[in-house]
């Protein structure tokens, strides 16, 4: 989900550029496209995972977690886990371990399962004493306290560096090979139709600049 909304956002910033209206067509059917993906986005299927530090008390086997929400307060960084019926564990069951840069989830006996989740190589540093964990409604709520009070542009380091190289990729003096960069990656990755549809645009905007390039008396 966190790929398909940067995707999003870096279509619409070079919807803004596009001055071809086959390319702004489609970059426009791109942006429809993942808006339906996102829409549509069904819920991350955890893999089973076997622990290999299981404790005796733990049963059944063990699932990793890797769907998530998260935002931030000017203290707070705060991460959503949508677990059903997660509310009626005792509460020894829901623990979270806590490090400066680093926190580990742990979610034992969850309908015969056990969950877990671990960050490391967070962004920022975070203050071990005053973070802390809250079971809502089908749901954990992992709160870790900032110890500078300034915006988190993501959660991890390398969170950070992969953005940084993706804008690197577009953000380029040229517009127009921002946009080829995009479209490469577009075909590269879209299916059938829309590999026809860059094809399309691709074709008719070189005949259209060869008419344009002809000299005016032929």
């Amino acid at each position: 989900m966190e790929e398909l909304q940067k995707d999003l956002e870096e279509v619409k910033e070079l919807l803004k550029k596009a001055s071809r209206k086959r390319l702004h067509d489609v970059l426009l059917a791109e942006k429809s496209k993942i808006e339906r993906e996102i829409k549509n986005q069904p819920p991350v299927k955890p893999k089973t995972e076997a622990s290999e530090e299981e404790k005796p008390s733990l049963t059944g086997y063990t699932v990793k977690i890797n769907n998530y929400a998260w935002d931030q307060s000017d203290k707070f960084v705060k991460i959503y886990i949508t677990l059903s019926g997660v509310q009626d564990l005792p509460a020894e069951n829901v623990h979270v371990q806590f490090t400066e840069r680093s926190f580990d989830l742990l979610v034992k006996n969850l309908n015969n399962k056990n969950y877990t989740m671990t960050f490391n190589n967070l962004l920022k540093p975070i203050s071990v004493e005053s973070s802390s964990w809250k079971v809502k409604t089908d749901m954990v709520l992992i709160l870790c306290k900032k110890k500078k009070e300034e915006k988190w542009e993501c959660l991890t380091q390398v969170e950070k560096e992969t953005k940084e190289k993706e804008k690197a990729s577009y953000d380029t003096s040229d517009p127009s090979e921002g946009l080829m960069n995009l479209l490469k990656k577009m075909y590269a990755e879209g299916d059938d139709e829309m590999k026809r549809s860059i094809n399309k645009a691709w074709v008719e905007s070189r005949e259209k600049q060869a008419r344009e390039e002809l000299p005016m008396d032929i």
